[in-house]
């Protein structure tokens, strides 16, 4: 996968930024001796931005399931996919929790090209994401993009460091993604208390998407997946359909329901093209606040 893509040594200094607030890999501590489910998720994408120690755990991964690297490509073209769909129902404002390393096409660049002026918040928590925020800032002049830096687990602070951005008008209805990010809160960090929360701090016509790893499909493999993130510091849970379903029990599920991930509202050459089930073992859905 070549080397270690940003430069600096990465052991953390003095803070700086740039011109637009984004700090540089010598002014961050980017956590380079411990793999990180961002970076991970990125190597599945054939993605650059990830390390040794990424690469190493990624193929533990790969090694017990090698369709993880599908079910990655799946989870990126459903995003694509809804977010399109939302910008087309007249949603404006848009909050990406989870957002991983800056992968083109971003949720900016699909939603700005249905309606310029739409804005968009990401918020992450892997330093790495902080190094590259310049590709998430780079929407169209109409519309307004913003990056902050915070944990999901916590909403209150989630939702504070959004809103001193200035970026997401909470007084308006915003649609928020919470794409391949679940599976990562068991169920000791209370995943639909932090849901509620934050769909607490939305208006009526707001609007939820999340997507979530399963291992209904092929129960065993999805537990040594599980145990292989939990063994190198990355907590995991992956859930039922029954159980993926209950994150939306508050809210109005769009048609299909929830659903793999692959059979959300599919389009001609959006995804990996033929896939089983257990390849996929991705639940998906889009909700309306009442």
């Amino acid at each position: 996968m070549g080397e270690q893509p940003v430069p600096g040594d990465g052991q953390g200094g003095t803070d700086g930024a740039d011109s637009k607030g984004v700090k540089h890999a010598k002014d961050v501590d980017l956590g380079q001796d411990q793999p990180h489910s961002a970076r991970m998720y990125d190597y599945y994408l054939g993605g650059k931005t990830n390390y040794a120690v990424d690469r190493e755990a990624a193929q533990a991964v790969i090694r017990l399931f090698p369709a993880v690297e599908t079910v990655a490509r799946v989870n990126r073209t459903y995003m694509h996919r809804a977010v399109r769909w939302l910008a087309e129902q007249g949603v404006r404002q848009f909050i990406d929790v989870g957002t991983g390393i800056p992968t083109a096409p971003n949720l900016h660049d699909i939603v700005q090209d249905v309606h310029p002026g739409c804005r968009v918040m990401y918020v992450d928590n892997d330093p790495i994401v902080l190094v590259y925020a310049d590709a998430l800032l780079d929407g169209s002049a109409e519309g307004s993009t913003g990056y902050v830096q915070a944990d999901a687990t916590d909403p209150a602070a989630v939702l504070a460091a959004i809103e001193a951005e200035g970026v997401v008008d909470f007084s308006e209805p915003v649609a928020l993604s919470l794409h391949a990010l679940l599976h990562f809160v068991p169920d000791d960090r209370d995943p639909y208390g932090v849901v509620d929360h934050l769909m607490d701090a939305l208006v009526p016509g707001s609007y939820l998407s999340l997507s979530h790893c399963t291992g209904d499909f092929d129960p065993e493999s999805w537990q040594a997946i599980v145990d292989t993130y939990t063994r190198r510091g990355t907590p995991a849970q992956v859930r039922s359909h029954a159980e993926v379903e209950r994150f939306f029990d508050r809210l109005d599920l769009e048609e299909p329901g929830v659903v793999l991930a692959n059979r959300w509202r599919p389009e001609v050459g959006s995804g990996p093209g033929v896939v089983s089930d257990r390849q996929v073992s991705l639940y998906a859905g889009v909700a309306r606040k009442r």
